[in-house]
């Protein structure tokens, strides 16, 4: 396994410090506890960013805002205790989890699947984003919401076209890790 370099972002210090030893042994961890901290870290060392969204001097928000405008190659995990609202749909973020990471193999499983999506192409990638939206939302949010908002459909939408344009690609691929992984996310969303 590639050893990732992982900023981990969080302004509650002891929650912040118990990822970081959690990765430790197996990642080259940085740990900042506001934005601003976070931004001084991000760079082309960092391979994936783990983000609470409410934080002090500048929100997880921000930092991501930061990386993607610098068209940095990094992953972006939010974990925060942010309830995701449509505002999700607009943030550039890989995967979206809501607190608590209550173990060390969830938040390691985290990990894995964010260094993984690297391996792929920008469209699979695209794919994988977007379902993660479409699950973190059918999880929180009721059919009959998720109905009435055309932002939802919209997002079905790409996604379905996308699925289609990637149909050979997908198929290929099967039941390994990314298989599993799409799996995963119509599963949490069904």
């Amino acid at each position: 396994m590639t050893n990732h370099t992982i900023l981990v972002a969080d302004d509650e210090r002891p929650i912040a410090d118990l990822y970081t030893r959690w990765l430790g042994d197996e990642y080259d961890v940085y740990t900042a506890y506001d934005g601003v901290e976070a931004m001084d870290y991000v760079d082309d060392n960092i391979d994936i960013a783990l983000l609470d969204r409410d934080m002090p001097r500048a929100s997880g928000d921000k930092v991501l805002e930061s990386i993607r405008d610098r068209q940095l190659d990094c992953r972006v995990g939010m974990i925060t205790a942010v309830e995701p609202d449509f505002d999700v749909l607009e943030l550039g973020y890989d995967d979206y989890v809501v607190k608590p990471i209550t173990s060390p193999e969830q938040l390691h499983d985290i990990v894995t699947t964010l260094g993984r999506r690297a391996t792929y192409s920008t469209d699979v990638q695209q794919l994988l984003t977007l379902s993660s939206k479409r699950a973190t939302l059918e999880t929180r949010m009721s059919q009959e919401e998720l109905e009435r908002r055309d932002e939802y459909q919209e997002l079905v939408s790409e996604i379905q076209s996308l699925e289609a344009s990637l149909s050979d690609t997908l198929n290929e691929l099967g039941d390994d890790d990314l298989g599993i992984e799409l799996a995963n996310n119509y599963a949490v969303s069904e």
